[in-house]
């Protein structure tokens, strides 16, 4: 069985999974509106990380000397603490690290930043930094996968667990925004003018975020307590370079393969992809609908955090893992009407539940498609 052991999440809302996840059930958001920023044309809307405390606590906590891009400060602390959660040394043979990013210090490249050389910029070289940090004497998997990347990144972690190659898997998914990145998504017009609303009728477009978290996954023999990570699946449709699939297919088939011998009846909710833009959110609903799962109760987080990128899958797959271990259903924010001919059963706000499975989905550019299922081994 592989479970989870530890966590942890750096982001607009908090420094740890706990700030964090209390921030999201209270409603609140870390999406502000920013105006033309980094010389970009256009205002925008997004999530962005406290500089100035992402500084203190990285001199306060990381004590070993280097020369580390905010980036990479953000993944050290964030896997730190979350080793201290899971009472764990990062130093040790049978800990692997697992980097899951889209665009890592590509901020480099625009910013003309001096003091680091032209290897900061690949996302290989980021890995080894954070790993070689806690003297980790093994290599790291980077899992860079465009917007599944963290789904991705724990696919991988699973499979080697499950082959007895490591009996710790950490990780840590990442990304930061530069000017290439929100110039990137102006120039498709896919960002929200306003506070993004997944699956709502009235959406306009997504918002941006910053985010470090750390999941630490360790493999059991026999009776356990704890949330699992029971399987996932990676299905890529193809479709196009930007566009969703109209018919789901890669999204249905990753649902498919995961929720094989499982029923919705004992599954509690979905944590969608769920990005706000018009393409995105319907393709997921047809996903969920041939899926059969039309009956359970959905929800996005994009509207704290916005898109967060390589860091998605792994924070949005910790803050579902906290709730199921409540028993709740966290709501989508910002929700109204939803569509009429594929609609979905939206939490718009904390539902009860005595489920034991989550499935989390998520989907990118290319036509790629993911999705988990986490069970609670304690229901």
């Amino acid at each position: 069985m592989i479970v989870r052991t530890g966590d942890n999440i750096i982001s607009a809302l908090g420094f740890t999974t706990d700030e964090n996840y209390r921030a999201v059930k209270a409603g609140g958001t870390g999406l502000r509106p920013y105006g033309c920023r980094k010389d970009l044309p256009e205002p925008f809307v997004a999530a962005l990380i406290d500089r100035e405390r992402l500084n203190d606590c990285f001199s306060s906590q990381c004590s070993r000397p280097g020369n580390y891009t905010p980036l990479e400060k953000a993944a050290i602390l964030s896997a730190g603490r979350a080793a201290e959660a899971a009472c764990l040394d990062l130093s040790g043979s049978r800990v692997a690290f697992f980097f899951s990013s889209t665009k890592g210090n590509i901020h480099l490249l625009d910013e003309k930043e001096t003091g680091f050389s032209r290897d900061h910029l690949y996302l290989w070289h980021t890995a080894q930094t954070v790993a070689g940090y806690f003297r980790n004497p093994n290599t790291p998997v980077v899992v860079s996968n465009a917007c599944i990347s963290g789904a991705s990144a724990q696919i991988a972690a699973l499979r080697e667990l499950e082959a007895g190659y490591c009996d710790y898997a950490v990780v840590t998914g990442v990304d930061f925004l530069s000017r290439f990145i929100i110039a990137g998504f102006q120039s498709l017009k896919a960002l929200s003018p306003a506070v993004c609303r997944p699956f709502d009728a009235a959406r306009s477009g997504l918002n941006l975020g910053e985010a470090a978290a750390t999941l630490i996954y360790k493999r059991v023999s026999g009776e356990t307590s704890g949330v699992a990570l029971l399987r996932g699946s990676v299905r890529n449709d193809a479709n196009h370079i930007s566009g969703p699939s109209r018919t789901g297919e890669g999204s249905f088939l990753a649902l498919q393969a995961v929720m094989e011998g499982l029923s919705p009846e004992d599954t509690a909710f979905i944590n969608a992809h769920g990005t706000a833009t018009s393409y995105n959110d319907r393709m997921e609903a047809i996903a969920i609908t041939r899926a059969g799962l039309h009956s359970v109760y959905v929800n996005s987080l994009k509207g704290s955090f916005g898109h967060t990128l390589g860091a998605a899958g792994v924070l949005e797959s910790i803050l579902s893992i906290r709730a199921l271990q409540e028993g709740i259903v966290l709501p989508v924010p910002g929700f109204e009407t939803g569509e009429t001919d594929f609609p979905l059963k939206i939490a718009t706000a904390p539902v009860r539940t005595t489920k034991s499975f989550f499935v989390k989905m998520l989907s990118g550019f290319g036509g790629c498609n993911a999705a988990l299922v986490f069970k609670d081994l304690g229901r």
